[in-house]
């Protein structure tokens, strides 16, 4: 036996290492040699692009680092099974500072902006200060801990009033084949942010790995991408879409043939087998803030639909109800502003949610199996989750419930409070030594 471990190369040279596994019995250390003789352009230009070998490309990965862009281009970004990346939390971090995207560009458009920024540092100002006064630290816990928990809890209300226009930065891990498929769905994206985006990030990828990014491109093919990005970019619910509903599919008779303690005896932090997951699924429909959505859709092995940012569903509650009286009531008619200020804005329902806030609420529909269900559920139900999406989770889990009553769930169905947790929930740069 032999083992050899190789992250020392370019991912256009990992990829062919591995391809060369399929014509050749060589070992990897003989093919790496050859790399580095012969090099790898030609080679990803004739087998991965020229001769359609795609699963070529799915062995060279790459990370891609995208700044300044809105929420909105984050979400459309990461709007695919195969994302694995990082985005800057609102929970955690002070967005007041923060660029934004104005599409529109015109003073009306920017005073809709400007407006919610207003808000938000108002709301966040005067939460902390409330929160600071009426929850005094714990026994047991540190001075700084419980100071950052307060601030975060701040964040979790004052985020509900920012505009998803506001820019964050996100990182996307992908491998060179899905990286040139997404950006292909991404150029005919309804949002111009978006294309942008994804114009920028293939110029610099064909630079990069020319090799690998020269696929021509089929007129007939990018019409018909256009035409199913205008469908199906985001999903608009119904006028009355369930606060909670779901439908359960599931081959019962399977599920009595495998060994019950597979769901009885399953511990905590572990999860179902993947076969025990494919007995069963669950489409679930429900109304969730858009702050809170964003985690939902981190979940890639089910199907999360994008759903459109409007106020067809109206605010979420519980942003308005975490406020103090005296904020809430000078907050409630400058919203109302807001809202009658930004529909009279010239542009498209997909811009117009720029001007929008993370705090309305979106439809949502999900499709996961009976593994993830368990798994959504569990790590969604903890304490320091957002108290909105805290309610979902526990909505899921009493779905799984009924269905199948015999299924171990270790979710936490308390009512949500501060954790000193969130106070510690941090990462700091390594400091130079």
């Amino acid at each position: 036996m032999r083992i050899v471990i190789e992250d020392g190369v370019a991912p256009e040279a990992n990829a062919m290492l591995q391809a060369l596994y399929s014509r050749s019995a060589s070992s990897v250390v003989d093919h790496l040699a050859r790399v580095q003789e012969r090099g790898f352009r030609k080679f990803m230009e004739s087998y991965y692009v020229g001769y359609g070998h795609e699963s070529i490309g799915d062995c060279g990965f790459t990370t891609i680092f995208i700044e300044d862009v809105s929420i909105l281009t984050c979400k459309a970004v990461q709007d695919t099974p195969l994302y694995f990346g990082q985005e800057t939390s609102t929970r955690y971090l002070d967005f007041s500072a923060q660029g934004y995207s104005d599409p529109v560009g015109s003073s009306e458009s920017e005073a809709v902006i400007r407006g919610w920024l207003d808000l938000y540092a108002q709301v966040n100002a005067e939460t902390l200060v409330e929160l600071t006064a009426t929850q005094p630290c714990p026994d047991g816990v540190k001075e700084g801990v419980w100071a950052k928990t307060l601030e975060a809890r701040a964040f979790d209300i004052a985020r509900g009033f920012l505009p998803a226009g506001i820019h964050s930065q996100l990182s996307w891990t992908t491998n060179l084949r899905q990286a040139a498929d997404h950006l292909r769905d991404l150029a005919v994206h309804p949002l111009a942010e978006a294309r942008d985006t994804a114009a920028k990030i293939l110029a610099e990828l064909k630079e990069r790995y020319p090799g690998s990014f020269s696929h021509k491109d089929y007129p007939a093919q990018s019409a018909y991408r256009a035409m199913a990005a205008g469908e199906g970019a985001y999903y608009r619910g119904q006028e009355d879409h369930p606060a909670f509903a779901y439908v359960c599919t599931a081959d019962r008779a399977g599920i009595d043939m495998l060994d019950r303690r597979i769901f009885t005896d399953r511990p905590k932090y572990e999860p179902l087998p993947r076969r025990a997951g494919s007995y069963a699924s669950f489409e679930c429909q429900f109304l969730l803030d858009f702050g809170s959505f964003r985690d939902i859709q981190r979940h890639r092995n089910g199907f999360c639909e994008m759903p459109l940012l409007s106020w067809a569903h109206g605010f979420h509650p519980w942003y308005l109800e975490s406020l103090p009286a005296e904020t809430r009531a000078s907050v409630e008619p400058r919203m109302a502003e807001q809202r009658a200020a930004a529909e009279k804005l010239a542009t498209t329902d997909e811009e117009r949610q720029n001007y929008l806030p993370l705090g309305l609420l979106v439809p949502c529909r999900v499709v996961y199996d009976l593994r993830q269900m368990a798994y959504v559920a569990e790590l969604r139900s903890g304490k320091t989750v957002h108290a909105t999406l805290r309610t979902v989770a526990h909505r899921l889990h009493d779905a799984v419930k009924t269905e199948f009553p015999f299924v171990a769930l270790h979710c936490d169905l308390e009512d949500s409070e501060l954790d000193a947790r969130r106070g510690t929930q941090d990462i700091k740069p390594v400091a130079n030594s």
